[in-house]
């Protein structure tokens, strides 16, 4: 069981507390016409991009009970990684309970030879562990399979994207932030030519 690391800092620890803080944001959210295969979420502290997520996550709403498997990918902070670490956990613990991990799937990715599984990538690891929360509330059951990615050519993460994209059962969840400590409208511009490049 991987415990959660920032439960209590990035979000609340006490479950009736974070469930209703999820709620406050979900329902402040809109919902788009088309449901997502992928969703792109910032993993700050509720208290900064938790709307932003909570925008994204809404879109789920259509297809919370078609999703049973969602591929979590996030940047590694704690720990110096090279390629992509898979953890050696069978369950993701939150305050809302526990997520168990789809090593059906997995399995295929070790044999690769270029994935790893390295518990302490994971840990520590919050750009992962936020998305939680909001995954617990919106979607009726899944199982995760949380990377952490590191420093690796982008070769590598299309390749794992592409084996593990499935169908509409298959979520895809990348975790990022756009930019760090910027003047308002130099992140404007700069947040803005990034979604450019994506879409």
């Amino acid at each position: 069981m991987r415990q959660p690391a920032v439960a209590g800092s990035f979000y609340p620890a006490q479950p009736q507390q974070l469930q209703s803080q999820i709620h406050d944001l979900l329902d402040q959210a809109s919902v788009d016409a088309l449901p997502p295969k992928a969703l792109i979420v910032p993993h700050a502290g509720y208290m900064y991009s938790g709307l932003t997520a909570a925008h994204a996550y809404r879109q789920l709403s259509a297809i919370k009970d078609v999703i049973e498997r969602v591929v979590l990918l996030g940047p590694s902070h704690r720990v110096a990684l090279r390629g992509i670490a898979m953890p050696e956990s069978d369950y993701f613990q939150t305050p809302l309970g526990s997520v168990p991990i789809d090593h059906t799937h997995t399995a295929g990715l070790i044999a690769r030879g270029d994935i790893i599984t390295s518990q302490q990538a994971h840990a520590l690891e919050h750009s992962l562990e936020v998305q939680l929360p909001f995954l617990q509330t919106m979607l009726t059951r899944f199982s995760l399979i949380p990377l952490v990615v590191g420093v690796c050519d982008k070769t590598l993460v299309a390749e794992v994207l592409d084996e593990l994209w499935g169908g509409e059962e298959t979520l895809i969840v990348i975790s990022t932030d756009l930019s760090h400590y910027h003047p308002y409208e130099c992140a404007r511009i700069l947040d803005t030519k990034t979604s450019s490049e994506i879409e």
